[in-house]
């Protein structure tokens, strides 16, 4: 009898049947197939793309800025003539004899020591407050949170009206106590301590913003535990919350630090010049009198550079203060 053998195409009724190879394509020296290859190279592109006008947008109007301040502050650069001419450390040595810039650096801290904590201190007050269900909660909230969506001239011109020493609204409520109210904006021992009033009621409700949100964020369970345990709202405040507040302390603190260092809008509004006898020239102030009215660009930049160094050196100090993100985890 013949044996047959079966061969690549077998047949059956209908007629032969072909076998499909079924080799996949070989994958690439990476390990991956060129389809899933293509798929990547694609995602960065897509990704690169997308980044490109965030940072050109950060080199350009922050990068190179930065560089060029950072060069000029040893130059002297006279930015009528366009000339530029190398001269050291001159520039920090004569910012540095200039009374009006000493005198700035210590209003700048004077009006942080002031602003930053009590702010922050009242913004946890109200977002604890303001955490509890209660009607109307969300009108609350708004109106705490809405002088910081207002523009700050808006907000100077109404509080310059509210200074007024005669017919202003402090003053008057002042004297239903029978205190008599000063001149505040004309005076130079309380020009300084009006516009801190003012600085401190604006930045309220962007940090109470923020607290809220962590206080929502933050686990019920373990303030039931503390409750069985016997806890009172005081002992949870500070042995649960304040901890717990950590993370969004140390950013308010730095966004705060920063805002107060960068004052500028609401002190040249209700203090023009500096106010009476130089009372509340800060720093940001003197770096602007010094490029655009005196135009001298080279001492400017030395000064924003100290600007920055204090900024630094704070931010190095509120990070120590408040702990890392991850201790408080």
């Amino acid at each position: 009898m013949p044996t047959f053998t079966s061969s690549a195409a077998d047949t059956s009724r209908d007629g032969p049947v072909v076998h499909r190879s079924t080799k996949r394509a070989a994958p690439s020296r990476s390990g991956r197939p060129p389809r899933a290859k293509k798929f990547g190279h694609d995602r960065r592109r897509a990704a690169v793309l997308m980044l490109a006008p965030s940072v050109i947008h950060l080199v350009w109007w922050i990068g190179i800025p930065v560089v060029a301040t950072f060069a000029l502050a040893f130059t002297d650069y006279d930015i009528l003539a366009g000339t530029v001419t190398f001269n050291g450390l001159d520039n920090f040595q004569e910012i540095f004899n200039d009374e009006t810039w000493n005198a700035s650096i210590w209003h700048t801290v004077v009006f942080t020591f002031f602003t930053v904590p009590v702010a922050m201190a009242i913004a946890v007050v109200l977002a604890i407050l303001l955490s509890v269900k209660m009607r109307a909660a969300a009108w609350y909230r708004t109106a705490v949170f809405m002088p910081h969506v207002t523009a700050t001239v808006a907000i100077a011109l109404v509080w310059m009206w509210m200074f007024e020493p005669r017919l202003g609204v402090v003053n008057t409520m002042l004297g239903w106590a029978g205190i008599d109210g000063p001149t505040w904006l004309a005076d130079p021992d309380w020009a300084l301590t009006a516009v801190i009033i003012v600085s401190i009621w604006k930045g309220i409700g962007i940090k109470m913003l923020i607290y809220l949100a962590a206080l929502q964020a933050m686990p019920e369970d373990v303030y039931e535990a503390a409750r069985i345990d016997g806890a009172s709202q005081i002992r949870q405040f500070f042995s649960i919350t304040l901890p717990l507040l950590k993370p969004a302390t140390f950013f308010v603190l730095v966004v705060s630090i920063i805002d107060s260092f960068q004052a500028f809008d609401q002190l040249y509004v209700l203090t023009p010049d500096g106010g009476p006898g130089n009372s509340t020239t800060v720093m940001t102030y003197e770096i602007y009198r010094t490029a655009f009215k005196e135009f001298n660009m080279g001492a400017a930049c030395a000064q924003s550079v100290v600007l920055f160094a204090f900024l630094l050196v704070l931010m190095l100090i509120s990070r120590r203060l408040t702990g890392k993100e991850d201790d408080v985890r």
